[in-house]
Order: C-alpha cells, then sequence, then structure tokens
C-alpha cells in the first residue's frame, strides 16, 4: 500500500475510505436511467467502453443500451435516442439507489482543455441477470409444400436452432443417401403458399451483457505516465487504416421480379351451361390446326417468278414514294409551326406594349383630373 502512495500528487486531496471484502469483490449488473449530455457532439453506440464515476467508484466498462417498450419489453438499440433517456445495463459495484451516475469517455486532453462530459444517470436497480432483447429477421424459402403447411430452408443452420423455436421438429425430408437435411423445419401458415414466395420469420433474440469492470487506477501510478484505457472498435481502425466491413446480404438492392405468367381460366362446359349469360366465356378463338395448303413449299413458273418480281418491284417505289411525301409533310409542319411560334411571340409584345401604353394613359388621365379638382 506505502509503494502505490509514494506516487499521489499533494496537490490533489486523496480520501480514504474502508470497504467490506463482500463489496469489494461482488459484481452486479447494474440498471441505470441514462441520457446523453449536451455537451456531447456525437450519440453513444452501443458496446462501446465509457468511464463511469458511481460514488468513490471509477472504472471502465462496456454498457448495453435498451429502451422499454409498451408491452414491458426492453429492446435493445444500435445508438442511444437523440433528446430522450434510455436504460443502461453494465456490470459494477454495489451502490445505493438513486445514486449519480457521470460517464465520460476519454481521459485524455485530445478533447480539448475541459473534460467533456459523455453522459448523466441515476441508478435504478441491480441484479444478477438483465432481460434484454434485440430484434431479428430470418429468411427461408419453401422446398415441399402441403395444404397448409410447409417445409422451410436456409432459415435455419441446424436442428438445434429449429429446436428453439418450436419443442417438436416436423418431417425432414430425406436425400438419396438417407440422410436427413439439417435446419429444415416445417411451419404452419394461414393459407397455402407456392414454391416462388419468400418466407419472412420476426423474433426476438437474447443479448449477453459483456463482462467487463476495470478500476481506473490514476491516482496510484506515476505522474509521467498516463493511463491507457480500452480503444474501441472505431480507434482501432483508424489506427490500423481498415475500413468498416460491408455485407453484402445488408446492402439495399433493386427488387426485379419478373411477371407472372398465368394459365388462362377454364371452365368446364357443364358448368359453362349453368351459368348465366354474363359470366359465360365469350370471344374466346379456339386452337386450330394449320390447313395443308398454308404448310406446303409452293413452287412458281418462270412467268409467275417474273409477275411476283414485278409487283415487288412496284411496292418499293410505291413505298419510297411515301416516305419521300411523308417527310416533306413533316418538314412543313415544321414550318407551320416556327411561323405559328414567330406570330404568338410578336402578337404577345405588341399586347405588352398596348397594356404599357394604357397604363401610361390611365396615369396621365388621374394626374389631369387631379390638378382640375385642385
Amino acid at each position: 500500500m506505502m509503494f502505490h502512495l509514494r506516487w499521489l500528487n499533494i496537490l490533489i486531496p486523496a480520501v480514504l475510505f474502508w470497504l467490506e471484502e463482500s463489496v469489494l469483490v461482488r459484481k452486479m449488473l447494474d440498471t441505470c436511467r441514462l441520457k446523453r449530455h449536451r455537451w456531447h457532439k456525437k450519440v453513444l453506440k452501443n458496446r462501446d467502453r465509457i468511464i463511469v464515476s458511481i460514488g468513490s467508484r471509477r472504472f471502465q466498462t462496456i454498457p448495453v443500451y435498451s429502451i422499454e417498450d409498451r408491452n414491458g419489453q426492453y429492446r435493445m438499440p444500435k445508438y442511444t435516442p437523440e433528446h430522450m433517456h434510455c436504460l443502461a445495463t453494465f456490470w459494477g459495484p454495489l451502490a445505493p439507489l438513486q445514486t449519480g451516475v457521470v460517464a465520460v469517455q476519454n481521459l485524455s486532453n485530445n478533447q480539448g482543455s475541459i473534460l467533456l462530459i459523455t453522459a448523466a444517470a441515476v441508478l435504478l436497480e441491480f441484479n444478477h441477470e438483465a432481460k434484454i432483447k434485440k430484434k431479428i429477421k430470418l429468411v427461408g424459402y419453401p422446398c415441399k409444400i402441403f395444404k397448409k403447411t410447409a417445409l422451410i430452408k436456409d432459415m435455419f443452420a441446424s436442428d438445434l436452432e429449429v429446436a428453439q423455436c418450436e419443442e417438436e421438429i416436423g418431417n425432414q425430408p430425406k436425400r438419396k443417401g438417407g440422410q436427413a437435411r439439417e435446419g429444415i423445419a416445417r411451419c404452419t401458415f394461414e393459407d397455402r403458399i407456392l414454391l416462388t414466395n419468400i418466407v419472412f420469420m420476426c423474433g426476438w433474440a437474447d443479448v449477453e451483457i459483456p463482462y467487463f469492470y476495470n478500476p481506473l487506477t490514476t491516482a496510484l501510478q506515476r505522474c509521467d505516465k498516463t493511463w491507457q484505457v480500452m480503444k474501441t472498435v472505431a480507434e482501432l481502425r483508424r489506427e490500423h487504416n481498415l475500413s468498416i466491413p460491408v455485407n453484402k446480404d445488408s446492402l439495399f438492392k433493386p427488387i426485379e421480379r419478373r411477371p407472372r405468367k398465368f394459365n388462362p381460366l377454364v371452365i368446364p362446359k357443364p358448368l359453362q351451361v349453368a351459368l348465366p349469360f354474363e359470366s359465360k366465356p365469350k370471344d374466346i378463338p379456339g386452337w386450330k390446326q394449320s390447313l395443308l395448303e398454308s404448310r406446303r413449299a409452293v413452287v412458281m413458273e418462270p412467268h409467275e417468278r417474273k409477275a411476283h418480281a414485278l409487283v415487288q418491284h412496284l411496292q418499293l417505289i410505291r413505298n419510297k414514294k411515301m416516305k419521300r411525301q411523308k417527310l416533306k409533310e413533316e418538314q412543313k409542319k415544321k414550318e407551320i409551326e416556327a411561323e405559328r411560334a414567330k406570330d404568338e411571340l410578336s402578337r404577345k409584345r405588341q399586347r405588352e406594349e398596348r397594356r404599357e401604353r394604357y397604363r401610361e394613359q390611365d396615369k396621365l388621365k388621374k394626374k389631369i383630373w387631379r390638378y382640375s379638382e385642385a
């Protein structure tokens, strides 16, 4: 003890107190009502280390933030709310309830001459376990369909995950080798689904609070040394020049779905007789087999070949003539539209000039009328 006391700074007062061994050893899950301080520029990220001061205890810990929903369930967000309180749960020492809590992010002088407060909180309770949950969304695809049930694949990795969601696992499809496929569950739906459907299951998963408690020993070390805090993931990436890992499955992609072609509705003839006239199918051409005359090859005589070539030449001349006539009509139409636009512009200019002239005349008349009354 005296070895550590010789490094104490005489300019900073030190308070010595005694704690019971049970309080020193025993660590509990502290739950606080926390709010980000207005001096702190950024929101706090979940599972980022903070330095907490509760009474006379200062330590470093990793909190897990949560928000209480209307149904009493504690949901874990990714960041703290912008302008409201949330709950913070972390491993820490025993302390009286309603004790004030102050949290800072760093003890170095990089933040300026003033030590910025990250968050302020009040201790609400301490317990051995926390019931914090996070949302999960599982995606699967049907591999075999029954009436209102189906076997879903690619949703679970193993039968153990399936057993965590339901007590009994459904029938498993067999491979050729006779082994059951892993992670296939039998699900029940309101109606019969299709093989082209995508199945989503939204649920809740328990969140484990990371066990990390590191007391601060800044007052028991030499003045020329600095106490090193645990680095966050962002700081480690910045030091090693690492980019943020990108999960391709989490990126937003344009949804491209092919238009589905449904088979035509076929109504049996006995049912068509019983239907009213409005509901009977009408104007439905039946399938007719092509005639032999349309399928057989035609061999023309020499004089027929010459007549056919002459007709083709005449059609080509007529098509070229029609094309030239159409181009002339389009050009003439453009010229007429240009003349109309020019006339409209001149008419608009004349209208503005008349309006300005009438306005000046009206002002002059009003002025003469005022002078005549005076």
